[in-house]
């Protein structure tokens, strides 16, 4: 039968993501829209969205926080151009934007001192082979996969190297070991469903002495440039920003960041993703044609979660186009470089009444292209 409700919001995109819930553009704060961001005003509202990304995550004692060009892929080739050339690098990626990272290392950065680790969709590659001497390039979700890592427990405490994460579907919904990470990065449109083009930097002191104490042999783009005459730029991480930034969408990351610390911060976000898996997880069980790309379930995303199925991949494009027609799920198809199959974001400004009138759905889709 088909199914007679729908979801109230039939947007679960893994970026940019869903709006918070009881989103209304027209409470946003406009008072910096159409000043210059390098205003007192502006500087002011850029200051109070780092202060805040830092009070919210619970940052250790001496992190810095900056707001960078070009999402989290900016800040990303920002980190790895400035930073990577002085010590044996080692790549771990197990999806598209890891995959991304290395092929960055070994092509265009040319570094021959590196060694790449990689696993299939799915599963995640051996971490025991890092070298704590090296610096460390990995992603904490697999955003294309639906697959994260347990833990950091894998990260030497005593390394020597830096620890350069790809963050951007992990923070504020996945409890991140900070002391373990030197440098992490993220974008607005994950987690918090805000808007596009910003880019989030996280320096820990350990990567701040790294970019005072050496410069890369390859030029630099001033869009990646974190430091002028061997010292940290310390205004981008004050809100002075290398480029002009949108206000407007400032001004919506401090509403997202508002509506996280009226529901009860970090803590709240996390609990709200790992239920909204729950939902998924027990579909799953109850359904034999639909199974995560995950292979184990300690290691499944509770943000992008995606999912194999008993089906062709012209099934699975009928389905997905179903879907929309029906205007119950937008934007649920597998990554371009994925196996074929689905994918739905979970993560906190999804709402799990949504994900519950979801399922039914999907049940009728599948039965409809089989």
């Amino acid at each position: 039968m088909k199914p007679s409700v729908k979801p109230n919001n039939p947007n679960f995109s893994s970026g940019p993501c869903t709006k918070r819930p009881g989103y209304d553009i027209s409470s946003l704060n406009l008072d910096s829209l159409g000043r210059s961001h390098r205003s007192a005003l502006g500087k002011t509202r850029l200051q109070k969205a780092i202060d805040e990304t830092i009070r919210l995550l619970d940052l250790p004692e001496g992190y810095l926080v900056g707001i960078v060009p070009g999402s989290d892929t900016g800040a990303m080739e920002m980190a790895m151009w400035s930073l990577l050339g002085q010590r044996p690098v080692d790549v771990f990626s197990w999806e598209s934007f890891g995959a991304g990272w290395d092929a960055d290392i070994a092509k265009q950065l040319k570094l021959q001192d590196a060694r790449s680790f990689v696993a299939n969709y799915g599963e995640l590659p051996d971490f025991s082979q890092a070298n704590p001497e090296h610096d460390i390039i990995f992603t904490w979700n697999g955003t294309t996969s639906g697959v994260k890592v347990k833990d950091a427990d894998w990260i030497s405490d005593d390394r020597s190297g830096l620890t350069i994460c790809d963050a951007t579907s992990a923070v504020f919904a996945m409890d991140i070991d900070w002391p373990k990470i030197d440098v992490a990065t993220f974008s607005w449109q994950k987690v918090l469903g805000g808007e596009g083009a910003h880019g989030m930097l996280i320096l820990s002191p350990r990567a701040v002495e790294r970019l005072e104490s050496y410069t890369p042999s390859w030029p630099l783009p001033k869009i990646f440039r974190l430091t002028n005459k061997g010292k940290l730029i310390d205004g981008i991480f004050k809100g002075a920003t290398i480029n002009t930034p949108s206000l407007l969408c400032v001004e919506d990351y401090l509403d997202a960041l508002n509506w996280i610390d009226n529901i009860g911060g970090l803590p709240a976000t996390i609990t709200k993703s790992e239920e909204n898996l729950a939902v998924l997880a027990e579909f799953v069980e109850q359904n034999d044609w639909i199974d995560f790309l995950a292979s184990k379930a300690e290691i499944c995303s509770n943000t992008s979660v995606c999912f194999q199925l008993k089906a062709t991949a012209e099934q699975i494009s009928a389905m997905i186009k179903l879907l929309s027609a029906e205007e119950v799920a937008f934007d649920i198809g597998a990554y371009k470089d994925a196996p074929s199959g689905l994918r739905i974001w979970c993560g906190a400004t999804v709402e799990s009444s949504d994900l519950q009138a979801l399922l039914p759905w999907l049940s009728w889709a599948y039965e409809q292209v089989s």
